[in-house]
């Protein structure tokens, strides 16, 4: 906890002041912490105490935006426990967030679909999560001061927000399926045998990530609202058979319709009942 604060107070000094909401930003999917009012922006490097991506596309970028009358934290990265970090270390900026004052933790993803219902380039609404990393980022001593020994999951993607993300895809006239995500460890792709084993355990998308940092979220009390871009098939069907670089390419096509639909959903969260 002594950290967390070290690191959420030294954002406040460089100014990342009284933040609404946090958006993660995955692969191929950085164009969003272009929309709005820059107010503030420092690499994670140059963050005490946070974790560096490695990735190549990740950017390693914190930034502040002014949407509507939000101010929005965008990460141009995230952590994956495949880089070799622990889920502890995932969990740090989640919960430097919420000391930030964060409310609402927004996270999206490049996924691989398995539903029938998905194709490449879908956007989709992350309904549930099916964590299959075996670990998570409780484990451990618990601190009181972030949250309870033990969270209830039953509702760990917010209702309302889900609710609030439909009606902003049907505003922008854009097209929002809806499934659960599974989250493997990685990095290896995954092969058609883990892909069927995803479908029979009921996971409609699969990936390596969030899961953690949404166990994390929930746990120290933000609302949760997520989402996948497809970005390969199941069967490797037709052009995409999803190699990285085609990940990358579906998801950065599609990220400018998710991009329009998150900055909706931002600025209507000025109209929810307080």
């Amino acid at each position: 906890m002594e950290q967390y604060r070290k690191t959420a107070e030294y954002l406040k000094k460089v100014g990342f002041s009284d933040p609404d909401a946090c958006v993660v930003l995955g692969t191929g999917l950085s164009g969003l912490a272009g929309y709005g009012e820059k107010l503030a922006e420092i690499t994670y490097k140059e963050i005490p105490g946070f974790p560096l991506s490695t990735v190549g596309t990740h950017k390693g970028i914190l930034s502040m935006n002014r949407i509507g009358t939000r101010n929005v934290l965008f990460m141009q990265g995230r952590f994956h426990l495949y880089e070799g970090y622990e889920p502890v270390d995932i969990a740090f900026p989640v919960r430097v967030m919420r000391l930030l004052g964060c409310k609402t933790y927004i996270v999206s993803n490049a996924a691989g679909g398995v539903g029938r219902h998905l194709d490449p380039g879908d956007l989709m609404l992350i309904t549930d999560h099916i964590n299959f990393t075996g670990v998570n980022p409780l484990t451990g001593p618990n601190d009181e001061s972030l949250g309870p020994r033990f969270p209830e999951m039953d509702k760990a993607y917010d209702p309302e927000l889900q609710e609030l993300a439909r009606k902003a895809a049907r505003k922008e006239g854009i097209s929002l399926k809806e499934g659960i995500y599974l989250g493997l460890r990685g990095p290896s792709m995954e092969t058609d045998a883990e892909y069927r084993m995803v479908g029979l355990l009921g996971g409609d998308a699969v990936g390596m990530s969030t899961v953690t940092e949404v166990i994390a979220a929930v746990h120290c009390g933000m609302r949760v609202l997520g989402f996948s871009v497809i970005a390969n098939k199941f069967g490797g069907g037709g052009e995409n058979r999803g190699s990285f670089k085609d990940v990358v390419t579906t998801a950065s096509q599609s990220g400018e319709l998710l991009a329009r639909l998150i900055t909706r959903v931002i600025k209507e969260l000025d109209r929810e009942v307080k």
